[in-house]
């Protein structure tokens, strides 16, 4: 593997005490549920149990003062799932501090690229 595949990259988790607010697994799914509208399409798109994608939205919905994801039931089309104002403002505020995070750690993360061994380790 050669150094430049081997790139290193930072990652932001958000936490409230012991509480997991938002990280890279709740971003991408509030990501692909603004995409695809559904959030059984959203699971299957990250490749996670639609189970394990509902709980995370109701664990983000129960989290903030305001839901972050809305759901319908039913009718013609049948259901789906779209962000809020409220979770558009969420995910937008979550990219920002991510490139943020990036361009602060730029010069760190390009020193650690640069003395990494050949085989990415």
């Amino acid at each position: 593997m050669s150094v430049l595949a081997a790139r290193v990259t930072a990652t932001l988790r958000l936490k409230s005490g012991r509480t997991g607010i938002l990280g890279p697994g709740k971003g991408r799914l509030l990501e692909e549920i603004d995409r695809a509208g559904s959030i059984s399409a959203a699971a299957r798109g990250m490749g996670m149990s639609y189970k394990r994608a509902w709980d995370l939205v109701s664990d983000l919905n129960a989290l903030f003062k305001e839901p972050v994801v809305a759901t319908s039931f039913g009718g013609a089309k049948g259901g789906g799932a779209t962000l809020t104002p409220f979770g558009r403002d969420v995910l937008i505020r979550y990219r920002h501090m991510l490139e943020s995070v990036d361009k602060a750690l730029s010069g760190d993360i390009a020193w650690l690229d640069r003395h990494l061994s050949g085989d990415g380790a």
